[in-house]
């Protein structure tokens, strides 16, 4: 994913934004001396240590920030925003805490409406119509969801007959066990490249569940075809997999205008209409 560094609107003290994932955790300082951090995403509740670690590495104070933006995954509810940017508060004056999905939506497409279709460890498609109602669907995690995502499809070749069944019980039973199995994925993909029929078939099936969120997204707001659709996540920054997804809402009947994300979750610049002029 991109992590562009954007200029500081206030021109003095920087914006810091925080893309906390399924896997991956990014963390971008905007500025004269713009400062990238990428590496294993911790829990929710372990985000203020890591900020912590951060914040002495590149010696920044709470008055050296201009504000603080937080994309999460796992936070949907008011309560659950205000609760994560009060625990946040000693890192800056402003904390401002939104979903992951969402921060990713007003990223790719702003305020268009449209469809942004997620997926990477996990899967969720979230909508917006024009009078800026948002509906979603899927983002149930790996237990009661995440239909398509990279992690239902290292289940589904785990459970196929190619991997002998010791293998599949080593990985299941690792502590980080659905990283592992997500991480599964990228091979997945390139056997069904290579015309490997087990690896073809999961993989089909993983893109018919992604179009079948984005469809029912769309059909549920009422949007007008075509319908602008972007995308996130690591999974469709494969162009293959991703124009397989098309093709299948296409074969459903929704006429989709595809366009490209315009900016990355945890690009600053991404977070100017919610941050303002004051930072």
């Amino acid at each position: 994913m991109n992590r562009a560094i954007a200029a500081d609107p206030r021109g003095d003290r920087p914006l810091v934004v925080v893309d906390l994932g399924g896997t991956w955790v990014r963390v971008s300082v905007s500025g004269r001396a713009p400062r990238t951090y990428r590496g294993p995403t911790p829990s929710v509740a372990g985000l203020p240590a890591l900020l912590a670690r951060l914040w002495r590495r590149w010696r920044l104070a709470r008055g050296d920030v201009a504000a603080l933006g937080v994309a999460s995954r796992g936070i949907w509810t008011r309560g659950e925003r205000q609760a994560l940017a009060r625990r946040l508060r000693r890192f800056a004056p402003r904390v401002i805490v939104i979903s992951d999905v969402e921060a990713a939506y007003l990223a790719a497409l702003g305020a268009v409406p449209g469809v942004l279709l997620l997926a990477g460890t996990g899967s969720i498609a979230l909508g917006r119509d024009g009078r800026g109602r948002w509906i979603r669907e899927g983002g149930l995690g790996p237990l009661l969801g995440d239909d398509g995502s990279a992690f239902s499809i290292g289940r589904a070749w785990l459970r196929s007959a190619a991997v002998p069944p010791a293998r599949a019980r080593r990985v299941a039973t690792a502590p980080d066990a659905v990283a592992r199995v997500a991480a599964l994925a990228p091979a997945v993909l390139r056997r069904a490249r290579r015309g490997d029929r087990t690896a073809r078939r999961v993989v089909r099936e993983a893109q018919q569940a992604l179009a079948t969120l984005a469809g029912r997204t769309a059909r549920a707001l009422r949007l007008r075809p075509p319908v602008t659709l972007s995308w996130a996540g690591g999974l469709l920054a494969n162009a293959a997999f991703r124009a397989g997804v098309w093709r299948r809402l296409r074969r459903r009947g929704l006429r989709v205008r595809p366009v490209r994300p315009r900016a990355a979750a945890a690009a600053p610049s991404a977070w100017r209409s919610l941050l303002g002029p004051g930072g």
